[in-house]
């Protein structure tokens, strides 16, 4: 198969991702949420980021031919780098830490990919910094190699104004847009592009406690796939209206009870973002159309959120959030622990 008709097969691989309506028992009255399920693409959410900048890339001429890409990733976009490297014919590398599951560095590995661990966080930086060292060092020894520094490279903004689109060509108006906070690529981009159309948007972040993007110090973390202890330049502060943190077993509850109550669940990120969609669909006024974003399904999450016994180890079963999050003016006004909401403007 030639690399041209691989490339166009996956255009009926990533993308045009299905809604799925959130209601009771996370909302009542008619009340809910759309939740868009990027878990459907063949890797998740990033895999639309992967593609976009592998290929941009490619078209700037910054990434030469077979030559290797070498990147950074606790895991979705790590997949997504290795549908890019199979449709745009270069050898991957991925650069982990222990906590990336065995069933993603398994697929990652079926998939071709080198996947190198490091085994010692950084002291200031974490897992995350002590990972980009190592992906510095491998360029070095590896010239011509690219790293799409998803953290930072505006392409991962970009790649998201298609579902952008797709949420408008199905949802039409969206008034209030959540999304869980990371490399900050799917947030950014997708509220630019619907803002286009409906300035009124308001964008609501979802960290995770511990993280540090928004001025909380950074502390370990058991959720994976939000939150950082470093700071991307993708983060676009300015875009959100609010954020909100979201505690791991806040997170389990909300991915559990979805998981019972409506088959369409995922992982932490998925959890933490139904804690703060639904809680909007409480409080909103009646006819307030809220988009979240799913970045993944559950199937990597099946030793953790799905784990009774990881669970009960770290204290994480029948801890449902509060009715209602707890509220600081500004991120050093104390450090959050729960569910807690910021208003940024």
């Amino acid at each position: 198969m030639s690399s041209s008709t691989t490339e166009l097969t996956t255009t009926h691989l990533v993308g045009r991702t299905p809604l799925c309506w959130i209601g009771e028992p996370f909302a009542s009255g008619g009340r809910g949420f759309w939740a868009k399920l990027e878990g459907a693409n063949p890797g998740g959410l990033k895999d639309r980021a992967a593609l976009h900048i592998v290929k941009q890339a490619k078209a700037r001429r910054e990434l030469a031919p077979r030559a290797m890409i070498v990147e950074s990733s606790s895991g979705t976009f790590g997949l997504g780098l290795a549908l890019a490297g199979i449709v745009y014919g270069h050898p991957v590398t991925v650069v982990s830490d222990p906590g990336m599951e065995a069933i993603i560095e398994n697929l990652l590995v079926s998939y071709g990919v080198h996947v190198e661990t490091v085994m010692q966080a950084h002291p200031c930086g974490g897992w995350q910094q002590a990972r980009l060292d190592r992906v510095a060092q491998l360029m070095t020894g590896h010239p011509g190699s690219y790293c799409p520094d998803q953290y930072n490279n505006p392409d991962n903004v970009e790649a998201y104004a298609g579902l952008a689109d797709e949420l408008a060509a199905r949802l039409g108006r969206v008034d209030v847009l959540v999304c869980s906070v990371g490399t900050g690529g799917h947030s950014a981009g997708i509220a630019r592009r619907l803002r286009l159309r409906h300035p009124a948007l308001r964008l609501v972040g979802v960290d995770s406690v511990g993280s540090t993007i928004f001025g909380q110090p950074a502390r370990p973390r058991l959720m994976r796939g939000l939150g950082s202890s470093i700071h991307p330049r993708n983060v676009a502060h300015d875009a959100f209206d609010e954020v909100h943190w979201v505690a791991p077993q806040e997170a389990v509850w909300a991915s559990r009870t979805l998981a019972r109550t409506h088959y369409a669940t995922g992982g932490w990120s998925v959890g933490a973002v139904t804690v703060v969609a639904s809680w909007y669909a409480r409080t909103r006024p009646s006819g307030t159309r809220i988009a979240a974003v799913f970045p993944d399904g559950p199937a990597r999450y099946y030793t953790t959120v799905f784990d009774d016994a990881y669970c009960a180890e770290h204290d994480l079963l029948d801890r449902p959030p509060a009715d209602e999050p707890d509220e600081i003016k500004d991120s050093g006004e104390a450090e959050v622990t729960r569910w807690t909401r910021m208003v940024m403007r």
